[in-house]
């Protein structure tokens, strides 16, 4: 087995590439049709199964980076903190208080007593030291996880029921890092097996739900935790969750997902197609959507590829993408052309729509400046290169393929040859790292702007081999900075950067659309856009 890198040092910070993640701080709500929920009594008892697309590889929390993967992971591990969904403030869990010093530099916990893991181990002030110390152990698929804690000096126990984190410099987005997945706190023998370990063989949480078998690219099933009394401040139901079972099967095609859901196979589904709406309205299904922020679906470039260097071919490329048709062609009802960098949900968006228009003359002229002339094959050519870009994909959403054959054909139009190269989920990480490709098709979901910094700043990973500038002074700032309007000013400076200079192009916002059953009840969404299944209920 090939070492893993020491992921201790700031090149390997975050991987922000690495398809969605972490936290919605504006209110965003869900639409569509909802859960039915508050019909009739809430009971106990019963199995909820549910199809996802795809699996990450990996049941540990802190690694995975895969929505339809963390639907189930999300389950077998608490927070520390947790986020409403509607208004973005950050919430007692497994902390019931905290203290957070004016310059943002030291976050401390308190904690609360009686919380055990499931293997009876208790939560203590040492737990979380040992989960916050192990983190930069965990390879590639945590960089998620280690970028939350990139910059910390010192984790240090105070007291068995507190915690103090110290960081080099101020940290604004710290504490709603604590509400996430990837910071979510497990027992102290979990975090003491190796990163392989715990990919395959799971791990030990203090959540409501356990991990009770994990078959690759199959199935994830999850019991109730018996005696789980430390739930969320923002859940309803106080003590044990209602189900007795949870089953996430890997059912990658849509069209079968939506079947199966139909007839009564399965209870939920993920990724719903827009070819499958109509007909799951129609039956005794509900469709459950809801936007996500962070950095929208798009055209991660490798910035340092011969041709991709010149500003003026990747402004072309993201003039040569018609968005809107993408969005209305491929995508779920209601989703968005992208109109920056960040989603309309993220704090301190800015739109910058004028930027993103589509106009296939202007792509063409910046082509010719930049010396790239028409073939007699249509395919435009200097000397004797032809302009060409491969896009490494994964197969985690129905919808990337058809809309990555559109912006295949919408670049050809304007004389780009485009191949689309389908990877591996887990194959994309090392991929980005290696920097052996030229663009990837990504997201990343997180509702701090911070995600920029982690995305995009050369200080860090940079995958993206986006060249040292002003940039990096703008995302470095706004993170150290605890004056929002200031920050606001700083990140919208950042997001100017990304889109002028083409170092991204921004395609559509993602948007997380669910098919639930009417026989299921309260299944809905978190602050994230994904979901808790604490409070859901069966009948």
């Amino acid at each position: 087995m090939t070492a893993l890198p020491d992921f201790r040092t700031p090149r390997w910070a975050t991987l922000s590439a690495l398809l969605t993640t972490s936290v919605l701080l504006t209110a965003c709500g869900s639409s569509g049709e909802g859960s039915d929920s508050g019909s009739g009594r809430a009971k106990s008892g019963g199995t909820l199964t549910f199809a996802v697309g795809s699996d990450a590889g990996c049941v540990d929390p802190q690694q995975v980076a895969s929505n339809e993967t963390i639907y189930s992971v999300r389950q077998i591990v608490d927070s520390l903190t947790d986020q409403d969904p509607e208004t973005g403030k950050i919430v007692p869990w497994l902390a019931k208080s905290w203290d957070v010093s004016s310059d943002a530099t030291t976050f401390t916990f308190h904690l609360r007593s009686g919380v055990t893991f499931s293997d009876r181990s208790k939560l203590t002030a040492q737990v979380v030291k040992d989960n916050f110390d192990a983190v930069p152990k965990l390879g590639v698929l945590g960089a998620l996880a280690e970028g939350y804690l990139s910059g910390v000096k010192s984790t240090t126990v105070i007291d068995p029921l507190t915690v103090k984190v110290a960081f080099k410099q101020p940290n604004a987005q710290f504490l709603q890092a604590t509400s996430t997945h990837s910071l979510g706190i497990e027992s102290s023998a979990s975090v003491k097996k190796t990163p392989q370990q715990r990919c395959s063989d799971g791990v030990v949480g203090s959540g409501p739900f356990v991990l009770k078998q994990y078959v690759q690219n199959q199935s994830i099933t999850l019991a109730r935790r018996t005696g789980y009394a430390w739930g969320s401040s923002l859940w309803s139901k106080k003590g044990e969750a209602y189900l007795d079972k949870l089953v996430f099967k890997v059912v990658p095609e849509a069209g079968v997902r939506a079947g199966s859901l139909q007839s009564g196979q399965v209870d939920a589904i993920s990724s719903v197609g827009k070819a499958n709406e109509a007909g799951l309205r129609g039956s005794q299904v509900a469709l459950q959507r809801r936007a996500n922020p962070g950095v929208v679906f798009g055209l991660a470039f490798n910035n340092s590829r011969p041709a991709l260097k010149d500003a003026r071919v990747r402004q072309a490329i993201r003039y040569a993408i018609d968005r809107k048709q993408i969005a209305d062609t491929v995508f779920p009802t209601g989703t968005r052309a992208a109109t920056s960098v960040l989603a309309h949900t993220t704090p301190d968006y800015t739109s910058l729509a004028s930027n993103l228009t589509f106009d296939a003359a202007r792509a063409k002229s910046l082509l010719d400046q930049a010396g790239w002339k028409s073939g007699s094959d249509g395919i435009r050519t200097k000397g004797s290169r032809k302009l060409g870009l491969t896009i490494n994909w994964i197969p985690n959403a129905a919808t990337n393929q058809p809309a990555l054959e559109l912006i295949q054909q919408q670049l050809k139009s304007v004389g780009i040859d485009v191949v689309l190269k389908q990877l591996q989920v887990t194959q994309l990480a090392p991929t980005l790292q290696s920097g052996d490709y030229d663009a990837a098709w990504s997201n990343v979901t997180r509702a701090d702007p911070d995600i920029l910094r982690s995305s995009f700043s050369t200080q860090l990973a940079n995958f993206y081999r986006v060249p040292a500038g002003d940039l990096d002074a703008a995302l470095s700032a706004q993170a150290a900075t605890t004056d929002t309007a200031k920050r606001k000013q700083l990140v919208a400076q950042a997001q100017e950067s990304i889109v002028q200079n083409a170092y991204y192009a921004p395609v559509v916002e993602l948007q997380t659309q669910l098919g639930v059953s009417k026989k299921v009840h309260d299944l809905d969404f978190d602050a994230s856009s994904r979901i808790q299944l604490h409070d859901t209920w069966i009948g």
